[in-house]
């Protein structure tokens, strides 16, 4: 199985990994608490994902350039892109005039998109992990993976 996995990438990491036809598989989230951990997690992460064909980074400075570092160890593609590349796309201008506010509109529709597309989560993802999840539907979009998600 050809999958996509995104980042959010910081020491709190949100990940979610997004099969070949851009359904969400699984977001999560992990607090690293240092960038030593980070480390030792990307590379991880990469290694335990044998069948990953890309990787898609939202963030910059030093923890984006680990996934990245990572990434061209495994000789992964690779692409980097900031919060506003995808959030024009999925939330409304109003959601998007704070961070806090993004990311509570985040999480709310990542659990509809989920419960539309018959996925499941125990619970609503946080933050970090419903950033990855709607960063991997946007990069899966841009790739000609699947369309675009209804989002009402």
């Amino acid at each position: 199985m050809s999958a996509l996995l995104a980042v959010d990438a910081g020491v709190r990491t949100g990940l979610a990994l997004l099969d070949r036809e851009g359904r969400l598989l699984w977001c999560r989230s992990h607090n690293l608490g240092t960038t030593a951990r980070l480390k030792k997690a990307a590379a991880r992460v990469l290694f335990e994902l044998p069948l990953l064909q890309y990787l898609i980074i939202e963030g910059g400075g030093q923890t984006a350039g680990i996934w990245e570092h990572a990434a061209t160890k495994r000789s992964l593609p690779c692409m980097i892109i900031q919060a506003e590349d995808w959030r024009v796309d999925f939330l409304l201008p109003r959601q998007r005039l704070s961070g806090q506010k993004a990311k509570a509109a985040a999480c709310a529709l990542v659990g509809t998109i989920l419960r539309r597309e018959g996925g499941s989560s125990p619970t609503t993802p946080g933050h970090d992990a419903a950033e990855a999840a709607l960063i991997g539907l946007w990069a899966a979009v841009q790739l000609g993976w699947r369309t675009m998600p209804i989002l009402k």
